[in-house]
């Protein structure tokens, strides 16, 4: 009796359910987009709004409301009465732009203010010197925004919602606690700047940021790269590239490939020999490395007169000339201890071997007969 099992092909389902989960993907993300252009979503935010205006005194509701009435002024200055309102928002007014500033510095700010949620017109945020670990969660209203500096404060993290930040062209989170950086920032397809350097903790890049097609200036110096990213190989745009005090050992033999790089800066790495392929970049006019241990250069690098090619050397103070002659000496003093150490166990060794030669010679003198041979004994002796 025969049967007949039906035979599928699996990739076939399988193409089936991806095809689903991407409808559904986009379904979701078309029904975020209507709730956030709805009617209601403005009614709540203005009576969240209001509910705040409740908590504030006259003086400061009349502040809020002159900067939020900035269409029907002519000129608007920022407020100067900072000791009185250590907490307000400054904003400046950029009249060859047409565009208003958020500026935030000094130790005493922990958060951003409440009220600079209300201020979704802003295009340029410029904070820095705070504690501040984390950027709001109201950010992705700044859909307006170009401008994002933020250097020398405490943030450990970007958010993924930065990515909704389309219009965003400079991007500066140099000096802070940041160990990764979120894929989504990819998706801010008009950035130019983007200034990452003295995380420390940072270490690599996500692909995802191969998608910066218009990136001229990426600066990740004094971090913990022992590579450069691969997305950073695919920014062809790219025009400066700071890859400075990290710990790098070589330069990937495809970097023609950022055939508009103008400025490379790789000095304080641990570079041995820069890879031909730079002397196939066209648009190449500085290159600075370290020379302590530098050993190969192309001759049409360094001998260019169209390249400014300058080698970096240390030239360490005399106290760290001594703490490094110590080191040397240190490590000096303890191969020789550790040379004796060897020399005097194989003595050890070796009078053991000898002690059981001359027993067992003077065994064979008391027997009847002498052995026509004997077998090899190998003898370890544990110390």
């Amino acid at each position: 009796m025969g049967l007949d099992v039906p035979v599928y092909d699996l990739s076939v389902i399988r193409g089936l359910w991806e095809v689903r989960a991407k409808k559904h993907r986009q379904k979701q993300k078309k029904e975020q987009e209507r709730k956030e252009k709805s009617a209601l979503t403005r009614i709540e935010q203005e009576w969240q709004y209001r509910i705040y205006c409740k908590s504030l005194k006259s003086s400061e509701r009349n502040l809020l409301h002159h900067y939020l009435e900035r269409s029907t002024l002519t000129d608007i200055q920022p407020h100067t009465e900072a000791d009185q309102h250590q907490d307000q928002v400054s904003l400046e007014d950029q009249k060859d732009q047409n565009g208003l500033i958020f500026r935030l510095d000094g130790e005493r700010h922990t958060d951003f203010p409440r009220e600079l949620q209300w201020m979704s017109y802003l295009e340029e945020w410029h904070v820095r010197g705070t504690r501040i670990r984390q950027l709001p969660d109201f950010l992705p209203l700044f859909t307006q925004l170009t401008v994002l500096q933020i250097p020398k404060n405490c943030i450990t993290e970007l958010p993924p919602e930065i990515g909704k930040l389309t219009a965003l062209r400079e991007l500066n989170v140099s000096y802070n606690r940041l160990s990764k950086v979120p894929p989504e920032l990819g998706d801010c397809e008009n950035l130019e700047k983007l200034e990452l350097a003295g995380n420390h903790n940072l270490s690599e890049l996500p692909f995802e940021l191969s998608g910066l097609k218009r990136l001229l200036h990426l600066d990740i110096a004094e971090n913990r790269f022992i590579s450069i990213p691969i997305c950073a190989l695919r920014m062809f745009s790219l025009q400066l590239l700071d890859l400075s005090s990290n710990q790098l050992t070589d330069l990937p033999q495809d970097m023609d490939r950022l055939d508009q790089l103008v400025t490379l800066l790789v000095h304080k790495n641990h570079l041995t020999y820069l890879p031909h392929c730079l002397t196939n970049i066209p648009t190449l006019k500085m290159v600075v490395v370290s020379g302590d241990e530098l050993t190969c250069v192309p001759t049409r690098v360094c001998s260019n007169p169209d390249i400014k090619f300058i080698r970096l050397y240390e030239n360490p103070t005399s106290e760290e000339k001594r703490k490094k002659k110590k080191k040397k000496e240190e490590e000096e003093e303890k191969k020789e201890k550790r040379r004796r150490w060897r020399q005097q166990q194989e003595e050890k060794k070796d009078g053991r071997e000898k002690e059981f030669m001359e027993a067992y010679i003077s065994s064979l003198k008391d027997r009847d007969a002498v052995p026509y041979s004997t077998t090899k004994v190998s003898i370890s002796c544990q110390l």
